[in-house]
């Protein structure tokens, strides 16, 4: 079970949000509790005022609604009983057990869904706090709903998901406009309508996991000075190839000025994914990655594409992170201080060097000069490894420290002692 965990401005936008979809047939209100009347028999403005009356009673708080989305498996088919029994449960254990909500069964996604609505707002006018709701209550919550009802683990639907949207196939969309044009069409049309960017770089992110690249072109050209935009097809390299698409050419008109309202409206949008995609990051560096490759790698099982940023001396300046289950794209120092590249590999550097320190503290007793050279060895071999490789500009890039040859010097040359003169 995945959720997720929103905090409207307003409870009247969220109630909104479910509402509409009722009426267009894609959501069924199953169930209002701690209301006075079934949810079949209240309109939307009895619904609305059952939440404002709480609200009412603190003028102070300017946060006071809760969204919450359980999300099931597809192969997870629920009744209707076990749907409430779920919702039930987890707003219980995250603390809202008491408070009047909504639950919604939504059926427009390829996957069984539920929607909670409520109100942060308790009956004597306190508020519940929501800080960190979503990293505390919330997962401690859904790991005991999914052992209670031996449901398919978060973790697993987050590597088996994958973003949903065909990357395009260089080679073969090269050969011809026609497969050319409706390749680039389905990836932007996809990513236009469902992700979430701020900027054209951070668009371009997660374009060029589908091998797509919006291109303004040069700057003293002429697309770029009419505030044109064109799409490409990028091969294995990042080298475009194939024939340019014009933007106003594609259904969804994707063009420069429809992309800068978008950046516009998402700034708000983005806010609330934020600790998710924190989330995942801390949980892959608490698993202490030796290198930025092999957080990548970490990161790509809990479906988040890493972007590098290089300046023309092959250096290290930026970094970008797609999270491809939340439909979102941050730059690294948009999430914190932390995150930046150059932060991240400072803390990948001094977590090897712990390491290693660690290590060497082991060696220190019984014993002590095996496990030292145990630790010098380990660091030889991977020396020797790293060598035997064909270094790429990338490889070098993502290595965190230089490698050291650790043999001790002594062994290597013997210190000559000089002979006293006879007297």
């Amino acid at each position: 079970m995945v959720t997720k965990i929103t905090i409207p401005k307003s409870i009247e936008a969220a109630l909104n949000y479910n509402e509409k979809k009722v009426q267009k047939g894609n959501a069924l209100c199953l169930h209002a509790a701690n209301y006075l009347k079934e949810s079949k028999e209240m309109n939307f403005y009895q619904k609305l005022a059952g939440f404002e009356r709480l609200n009412s009673l603190n003028e102070r708080a300017t946060t006071k609604t809760l969204h919450v989305s359980l999300n099931f498996d597809p192969s997870e088919k629920l009744a209707e009983n076990k749907l409430l029994q779920i919702a039930s449960d987890y707003m219980e254990k995250i603390g809202f057990g008491n408070q009047p909500y909504l639950v919604y069964r939504h059926e427009d996604a390829g996957h069984p869904h539920i929607h909670i609505v409520s109100t942060t707002i308790k009956a004597d006018g306190s508020r519940i706090n929501t800080h960190n709701i979503g990293r505390n209550q919330s997962e401690k919550a859904r790991k005991e709903i999914e052992k209670i009802y031996s449901l398919i683990k978060a973790e697993r639907q987050q590597q088996s998901r994958s973003p949903g949207i065909k990357a395009v196939d260089a080679e073969k969309a090269v050969y011809g406009k026609v497969e050319t044009k409706r390749s680039i069409s389905n990836v932007v049309s996809a990513v236009f309508s469902q992700y979430k960017f701020t900027s054209l770089p951070e668009f371009n992110s997660a374009l060029k996991q589908f091998n797509v690249l919006a291109d303004r072109g040069k700057e003293e050209g002429r697309i770029y000075k009419n505030r044109g935009l064109v799409y490409r097809i990028l091969d294995n390299n990042g080298n475009k190839v194939g024939v340019p698409i014009k933007a106003s050419s594609i259904s969804c008109k994707p063009i420069l000025g429809n992309l800068e309202k978008k950046f516009t409206l998402n700034e708000t949008a983005k806010e609330s994914l934020k600790p998710f995609v924190k989330i995942k990051l801390d949980d892959c560096l608490s698993q202490l990655p030796s290198t930025m490759k092999e957080l990548m790698e970490q990161l790509k099982q809990k479906n988040i594409y890493t972007l590098l940023r290089q300046n023309a001396e092959g250096s290290l300046y930026g970094i970008t992170f797609v999270d491809n289950q939340n439909k979102v794209v941050f730059n690294g120092s948009d999430l914190g201080k932390g995150y930046s590249a150059a932060a991240l590999q400072s803390r990948l550097a001094t977590d090897n060097e712990k390491s290693l320190t660690q290590d060497e503290k082991k060696g220190s007793g019984s014993g002590g000069s095996i496990q030292k050279e145990m630790v010098q060895q380990k660091q030889q071999d991977k020396t020797i490894s790293l060598t035997t490789k064909s270094e790429s500009p990338l490889d070098v890039l993502l290595s965190t420290k230089e490698q050291y040859d650790n043999t001790p010097h002594s062994l290597l040359k013997k210190k000559r002692k000089k002979k006293k003169p006879n007297l």
